[in-house]
């Protein structure tokens, strides 16, 4: 069986752009970024199935207070600046064959 490596390094917001701004702008600068709380089993099972793919999304977890607000939409997965929506809209994706072309056209992995 295949070891998967997933990495999660924490990422600092300067002073100068708020956590939301610098959230939308890395969700558009991003060829996919997934939201979540810290601990999300979803999540979790979300980075797998992109990286037996070959891809690696940025994860954000979002603090506690944070995650509270958005709590009925975590996890979030965009793909290429758009929302594709928790795990179901991944695994629907996937099911159906347009996950594959979808990260291609994102340019988050290569021609699969």
């Amino acid at each position: 069986m295949q070891s998967l490596s997933l990495r999660c390094e924490p990422v600092h917001v300067d002073g100068h752009e708020g956590a939301g701004d610098w959230i939308r702008r890395l969700i558009y600068e991003s060829p996919i970024v997934v939201l979540s709380r810290k601990g999300c089993f979803m999540c979790h099972v979300m980075r797998h199935l992109l990286a037996s793919i070959g891809a690696h999304p940025s994860v954000i977890e979002l603090e506690e207070a944070e995650a509270s607000v958005a709590a009925a939409t975590l996890p979030a997965l965009f793909v290429g600046g758009k929302l594709v929506g928790g795990l179901e809209g991944l695994v629907g994706l996937h099911l159906s064959g347009a996950l594959v072309p979808r990260l291609v056209q994102a340019g988050a992995i290569g021609s699969y």
